[in-house]
């Protein structure tokens, strides 16, 4: 695919905790054959090398993308198989970087997901600070009128944040709490984090097989996706 055929999903990573969900999230991308922008935030770098160990470097991002992909939300190493490939469809921009494609409205994208997406990251996208090119590149898809998806993880919500998730969504942005349903049949945190990943990618009209959906009938949460 060449640069003028590609209209990738911009990937948000803000600080917030919950980078397992971002994993997922960009697994279920790729294996959609869907092309990739990624940003992560400096202070989801810390976020990630506390929960999973891995440094994220702007340098050597590929390397610790796929290492950071392939472990699972339990912590242990090698439970996916991310390949060459998929990988390539993988755009990173670092967060600083304000002169980066995302950052400008001409830029082709599909729209863009932010998970999780903490609150000061809310505050920014809701006040239109672009203090980062996260927070830019989320102004610029609203602007756009393309789809945003911001996936929350904090718990309690004050009432300012509550009052700027009202913001974001009646500025068009789908706000989606980072919370698993049970009906599912969850027998691993996998699964729970898969939920949610899932969800995000159901609003972004994505497909994917991440959870079994509900269809009306109860006791059906044993069932597996591909059941």
């Amino acid at each position: 695919m060449t640069q003028q055929q590609r209209r990738p999903w911009i990937v948000g990573v803000s600080g917030a905790s919950g980078t397992p969900f971002a994993a997922a999230v960009l697994r279920g991308l790729l294996a959609a054959g869907e092309s990739v922008d990624l940003v992560v935030s400096r202070a989801s770098r810390l976020t990630l090398l506390d929960e999973t160990g891995i440094a994220f470097r702007d340098a050597h991002w590929r390397e610790d993308l796929r290492a950071w992909l392939d472990r699972g939300a339990d912590g242990k190493p090698d439970a996916f198989a991310v390949g060459d490939a998929e990988l390539e469809r993988v755009r990173h921009w670092p967060a600083g970087d304000l002169a980066a494609g995302p950052s400008s409205g001409s830029y082709p994208a599909k729209g863009m997901l932010i998970v999780p997406a903490s609150t000061a990251c809310v505050a920014g996208v809701a006040l239109g600070l672009s203090k980062d090119l996260l927070q830019r590149a989320a102004s610029v898809t609203l602007k756009e009128r393309r789809p945003l998806v911001v996936a929350v993880r904090e718990t309690p919500l004050s009432g300012q944040t509550l009052k700027q998730m009202v913001a974001l969504d009646e500025a068009g942005a789908v706000v989606l709490p980072a919370s698993p349903a049970f009906y599912a049949g969850a027998t691993h945190i996998q699964d729970l984090v898969d939920f949610v990943a899932g969800r995000v990618l159901d609003a972004a009209s994505v497909p994917h097989r991440l959870y079994r959906r509900w269809e009306g009938e109860l006791g059906g949460g044993s069932r597996r996706p591909e059941d």
